[in-house]
């Protein structure tokens, strides 16, 4: 029998590679950009078209490659970073595997332009897909620069499998932000389509994460610092006050390597225990430095997943160093109650010597010298006081047990008689003056149609229970109502009713409000203004970095402007519906999830019953907008057989 097992052609396990290496443009992104740091690049350029669909091309001035490096980069498990499998424990780059050039090179057409300083020419490749097209030498500056276009070309599945350039270029500028923030001292710029997105120069952490941020991230920002013998912990967490409804902002570096780790981020949540609200997620930035022997990194291809020796020590150690800097920058309260947070010492004066305090001395003062222009009052203590002015004969003394003051200094003119205030009343014939009987605007007006015996006392038809349902009663038994479910369906059909049909009414604000984000979530409300402006809200300006809102609409307050567009952004994460009324529709249910009166709160006998009239009033009262049913009935025949024997 003839054997069956073959080797596979080197193009098509590279293209089985790339179905776990490349998965779209932001895993060539990120792949690049680690090679770019790897390479010892002090300035990176990244530029991208279509949201990397097009054109993804790294530019760096890192040590480039000879002629022989940049014809091997492309093969299989070719690599520069490790020699032996020892080499795994020890790791000190980005990459090890040798697999990413030539998975990407597998499924689109790849231009590497390369030249080491040394050198005075370079070398310029052309493959598609895994073929070299050309390969000669080329006048180019030192360092490398990786062009990928037409990405999955050759594979058409996968490239309907992508998602909307929204949603793909919000996975680019994730790469990118956690590349950068991994490396400060390395300068990075970001261009899409053109425009220019960011220019980070090379800073220190916090102004690396305030430039990718926004400008107001700076206020928000706690530092954590600790070093310990397993572990050393560097960064930031931001306020409780600040924290978000999504976890956008939350970044884990260890040893300058973005991972993810739910592990870690339960120590996180576990050092913000009773400082926030429910469902808020904390933001941070925490950079953690182990010994390279500790942890396994080679467990996924995208490599953000790692194993440590010993996580215990870890979560305790990060879970004690953010309490103690929650605690120390007085953003976490204390539990001594008779102390005077007044008198505490400031942070930044705490091993600050005390000075002495200068004396002036005005060697020109005369208690004695008489001035006629001034006012002049005595003191005492247990005695007398007295007063003098010096251009009046008048004078006050007064005594006792405490302290007492002259009076005042001016002048008192006597004045007009009492009988002024009376001018032009009839005071000869007070029978004249009759007393006309008052009405008071505040009265209110009882009348009625019927007489009082006719009209039967309304009892209270709606009660709540537990903060949470409202039964009513009906002919056939009683209704049971969850609030918030309900309300959401009352807003939802409000809102997209605003968007579809009427003209939506926005209440004008007397100071606009400033709004920062970021620059993806920047792109995103760019995006979304033109539906949110058919809601209400009015938008003054808008800039890389904040928005200014001067109009806002009827049903939502000041204060929850914030949080209905931190909860839209949040929902439309995952990208924008492409068309109208899909996009209307996410945002209606949006801004209904966030306004919706929540479970727990406490409803009066008349809002219980404009909740269930205006729930009964929807086109589709049954369900929310979320596919769950908004009430149930039990019928007095369902309640007596619970009474049954």
């Amino acid at each position: 029998m003839s054997s069956i097992i073959q080797l596979l052609p080197d193009h098509v396990a590279n293209q089985i590679a790339a179905g776990e290496v490349v998965q779209r443009p932001a895993s060539v992104v990120k792949e690049l950009l680690e090679n770019a740091v790897d390479a010892k690049a002090t300035d990176i350029k990244l530029i991208i078209k279509d949201a990397g669909k097009s054109l993804v091309q790294v530019i760096d001035n890192g040590v480039g490659m000879t002629v022989t490096d940049a014809r091997l980069c492309f093969a299989r498990h070719a690599t520069s970073k490790i020699r032996q499998a020892e080499d795994l424990f020890s790791l000190g780059t980005k990459g090890f595997r040798g697999e990413a050039l030539a998975s990407i090179a597998a499924i689109a057409h790849m231009e590497m332009k390369t030249k080491q300083d040394q050198d005075e020419l370079g070398t310029h490749i052309i493959i598609e897909g895994s073929k070299f097209v050309s390969q000669e030498v080329a006048v180019l500056p030192k360092g490398t620069s990786f062009a990928v276009k037409n990405l999955f070309f050759n594979i058409p599945a996968r490239r309907n499998f992508l998602k909307s350039d929204t949603v793909e270029f919000r996975h680019v500028m994730d790469e990118f932000q956690r590349v950068a923030l991994a490396h400060p001292n390395i300068h990075f710029s970001f261009y899409h389509n053109g425009s220019e997105l960011y220019n980070l120069p090379a800073a220190g952490y916090r102004q690396r994460i305030v430039g990718i941020m926004s400008g107001k991230t700076n206020e928000k920002l706690v530092p954590v610092n600790e070093d310990t013998e397993i572990i050393n912990i560097q960064g930031f967490v931001c306020k409780p006050e600040f924290a978000k409804k999504n976890r956008g902002e939350q970044f884990f570096f260890v040893n300058d390597r973005f991972i993810k780790s739910g592990y870690l981020h339960h120590a996180v949540m576990a050092a913000y225990d009773g400082l926030l609200k429910d469902g808020s997620q904390p933001s941070y930035f925490l950079y953690l430095q182990v010994p390279p022997n500790t942890i396994d990194i080679n467990i996924h291809p995208t490599k953000t997943e790692i194993k440590f020796d010993d996580e215990q020590a870890l979560y305790a150690i990060l879970r004690a160093s953010i309490k103690h800097s929650l605690g120390q920058f007085n953003v976490a309260p204390v539990l001594d109650f008779d102390r005077d947070s007044n008198l505490d010492t400031p942070y930044h004066y705490k091993d600050v010597e005390a000075e002495i305090p200068t004396i002036q001395v005005d060697g020109t003062f005369n208690p004695f010298t008489d001035d006629k222009t001034n006012q002049h009052y005595t003191k005492s203590s247990g005695g007398s006081g007295s007063y003098s002015s010096g251009a009046s004969s008048s004078s006050f003394s007064g005594s006792g047990s405490g302290s007492s003051y002259s009076g005042y200094s001016k002048r008192v003119e006597p004045t007009a008689s009492w009988e002024s205030l009376y001018v032009g009343l009839d005071t000869e014939n007070p029978e004249t003056i009759e007393s006309s009987p008052f009405t008071f605007e505040n009265e209110e007006v009882t009348s009625s149609l019927f007489n009082d015996d006719e009209v039967e006392q309304a009892s209270q038809k709606t009660y709540q229970i537990h903060k949470k349902y409202i039964v009513s009663p009906i002919k056939s038994g009683m209704v049971i109502v969850d609030q918030q479910r309900a309300h959401q369906r009352i807003l939802y059909e409000q809102f997209l009713l605003n968007m579809t049909v009427n003209q939506a009414a926005s209440q004008q604000l007397l100071f606009p409000l400033d709004l920062f984000y970021s620059a993806g979530e920047m792109k995103l409300i760019e995006e979304l203004k033109p539906s949110l402006e058919t809601t209400g809200f009015v938008f003054d300006e808008s800039k890389s970095d904040h928005v200014v809102i001067s109009g806002i609409p009827v049903n939502i307050t000041e204060s929850e402007v914030s949080l209905v567009i931190e909860q839209l952004l949040s929902d439309l994460q995952d990208g924008i519906p492409a068309n109208s009324y899909s996009q209307n529709d996410t945002i209606a249910k949006s801004m209904a999830k966030s306004l919706a009166v929540k479970t727990g709160s406490y409803l009066t006998e008349k809002e219980q019953d404009n909740l269930v009239n205006g729930l009964f009033a929807c086109k589709d009262p049954n369900i929310s907008p979320f596919q769950k049913p908004t009430f149930i009935t039990m019928r007095v025949e369902d309640i007596d057989k619970k009474f049954a024997l």
